[in-house]
């Protein structure tokens, strides 16, 4: 049989497109012109007979078409589709491989857990194996999803499924964000809320993987009136001229891509007190501590005076009312130091009373044999003291 020039074409171009299924010619890759050339509509129309008579099915596919990146809080659970379709051409054993890439292209991947001849195999960290596994019962029945459980920021990465069932083979690459859910944001007001004054609210989240973002809403009172402005990444909502208009109970919501959290607080307006009566009443204030100083001056002055007139008076008095000291032997010298004072009497040792006229007089006794002496009026020398 004469072969025709697009037939051979196609004859010599066979071999590389069905020896891995998955880079096979399909009609869809025909139709988009890849094969539409200078050879026309007739040679395409020729490659689609030739390929029905061929018996021309399809290879191994991944048939999973999810997100290429799942973002999931920490602590959650998460699948990873992995869904495949073999072709009645694949005969080979099935293989299924789940890896991590490595962000370094000269480092290999790591591989996680795997499926060959109905054995499942785990590797590399072992306190993964307990969070890892197959979704489905049996892996050989089309679902190679893997499940991971109790998520935690080591789990972000970039995972790949693998199929293979020779000849077929087909893989599928899927990123994989853990982030942390925002913590309950905090509310607060600034300002003083007093009506013509700038008022600020702010609201802020301990805890949360970034972007987080702030949204500001009045709850019962309808939208936000003008003149106030939010800003979505610092959590303030300021308003540069507070009137009652803003007062109402307003709800700030922290969120990111993983969970949100919100506070609520109520704006009051504040009518600001009278200027006037603010101003007399710091004078008054000011001259009742003025005069409330004076007396505690006056106060503490009185008493420390009284304090020293009574200290002088009993000085005084100490000296006025001291007793004379006991009577003693007087010596010889002293008796005629004594005997020269004038108006003095003073006792000697043997009992005899010498007056100040100089005059001697036995004293006499009593009737139990003791001597009466009689004195006469002391008195009080700078020099001596008291005379005895």
């Amino acid at each position: 049989m004469i072969q025709s020039h697009s037939e051979r074409d196609l004859i010599h171009r066979r071999p590389s497109y069905c020896s891995w299924p998955s880079r096979e010619l399909t009609a869809s890759a025909l139709m988009s012109g890849e094969m539409l050339s200078s050879h026309g509509l007739t040679e395409t129309l020729s490659a689609f007979s030739y390929f029905k008579e061929l018996g021309y099915t399809q290879g191994l596919q991944v048939t999973s078409k999810g997100p290429q990146t799942i973002r999931k809080a920490e602590g959650e659970s998460v699948t990873l589709g992995c869904s495949y379709k073999p072709s009645p051409r694949d005969t080979g054993e099935l293989d299924i491989e789940w890896s991590v890439i490595s962000p370094d292209t000269t480092q290999k991947d790591q591989m996680l857990v795997s499926y060959t001849g109905g054995t499942k195999y785990f590797f590399g960290n072992h306190a993964f194996e307990k969070e890892l596994s197959f979704a489905a019962g049996d892996p050989s029945m089309g679902d190679a999803s893997l499940s991971i459980a109790l998520l935690s920021p080591a789990h972000t990465a970039t995972y790949q499924c693998k199929v293979k069932k020779a000849p077929g083979v087909d893989m599928h690459k899927m990123s994989l964000v853990v982030m942390e859910k925002p913590s309950v944001p905090k509310c607060w007001v600034e300002g003083g809320e007093l009506i013509g004054n700038p008022v600020s609210l702010h609201c802020e989240s301990a805890k949360g993987s970034t972007p987080l973002k702030y949204t500001w809403r009045r709850e019962r009172a309808g939208s936000i009136p003008d003149g106030a402005a939010q800003n979505s990444v610092t959590g303030e909502l300021k308003i540069s001229n507070h009137s009652e208009s803003f007062a109402g109970i307003y709800l700030c919501e922290a969120n990111n891509a993983v969970g949100v959290e919100s506070c609520m607080l109520n704006l009051k307006a504040n009518k600001p007190p009278n200027r006037a009566a603010v101003i007399v009443g710091t004078i008054v204030g000011s001259l009742l501590l003025i005069f409330i100083f004076l007396v505690f001056v006056v106060l503490l002055y009185w008493k420390l005076s009284s304090r020293h007139r009574y200290e002088k008076e009993l000085s005084n008095d100490i000296r006025e009312d001291a007793p004379p000291p006991d009577s003693r032997p007087v010596s010889r010298h002293t008796s005629q130091s004594a005997s020269q004072l004038p108006q003095v009497t003073y006792c000697q040792v043997d009992g005899t009373e010498v007056m100040n006229e100089g005059l001697s007089h036995t004293p006499s006794s009593t009737s139990h044999g003791h001597r009466l002496v009689k004195h006469t009026p002391a008195e009080y020398n700078s020099k001596y003291g008291y005379a005895v």
